[in-house]
């Protein structure tokens, strides 16, 4: 049994890398952990060229993650909220999954149908409300992902959600931008230091619940072998 993680952050993001890693080691199963960070990943573009044979024809690097993602007995993804949604390279990524929904002659269809997801949640407000709607910052990304999950008949094993660092702590301005969000979660005279700076290790209740998701992952993925 395989399972494959996706960090869908377009940085060198620790938090959510490091989250879908803590899921992936506690199944104690066979894993490959792959970042998006720095590929070059386009939305799907209606070409229908998978409709034939369900294979993507875009030329770019989802082809090759396309094939791990088939290959795969579970598929862990991690993303980030952005601008309240999630975010575009892990966004553009899930899309490409329309090559494996054609059925042109009745055996092709659905082909993620039935296998077993976890999500990865980050975002940088935490628990901070979302304006407009009604989820938690770090919640929403983990939403979105849901609702690939369930449009392609994965099942989603659980959820685990952790504050990630905005942009403002590294930018260069964020202790003066009016914007700032560092100034929104810790007041208008707040300092950068590194206490303040959300990392996953200051976060052991989140640590714990990807262990217990990834040993929950493990647990179904032996039950489904008995199976069939």
């Amino acid at each position: 049994m395989k399972v494959l993680g996706i960090s869908g952050s377009p940085r060198k993001s620790e938090t959510t890398a490091g989250l879908v890693r803590t899921i992936l080691d506690a199944t104690g199963l066979e894993t490959e952990l792959i970042s998006l960070h720095g590929k070059k990943i386009n939305g799907c573009i209606c070409c229908l060229g998978c409709v034939e044979d369900n294979v993507c024809k875009v030329q770019d690097d989802y082809v090759p993650l396309m094939h791990k993602v088939l290959e795969a007995d579970a598929i862990v993804i991690g993303a980030a909220n952005y601008f309240g949604r999630l975010n575009a390279l892990a966004h553009s990524f899930l899309e490409r999954f329309y090559c494996f929904r054609h059925d042109k002659d009745g055996h092709g269809g659905m082909r993620l149908s039935g296998k077993l997801g976890a999500i990865a949640s980050v975002g940088g407000g935490g628990e901070w409300e979302m304006p407009g709607r009604d989820s938690k910052m770090y919640e929403i990304a983990g939403e979105d992902v849901k609702g690939f999950f369930d449009y392609n008949e994965i099942e989603l094993v659980g959820t685990v959600e952790a504050q990630g660092a905005v942009p403002c702590f590294s930018c260069g301005y964020g202790e003066v931008c009016s914007v700032s969000g560092v100034k929104a979660f810790f007041g208008q005279d707040a300092k950068i230091t590194p206490e303040i700076i959300p990392c996953l290790e200051k976060q052991p209740e989140v640590i714990d619940k990807a262990k217990t998701l990834g040993k929950t992952l493990r647990e179904r993925l032996k039950d489904k072998e008995k199976i069939g």
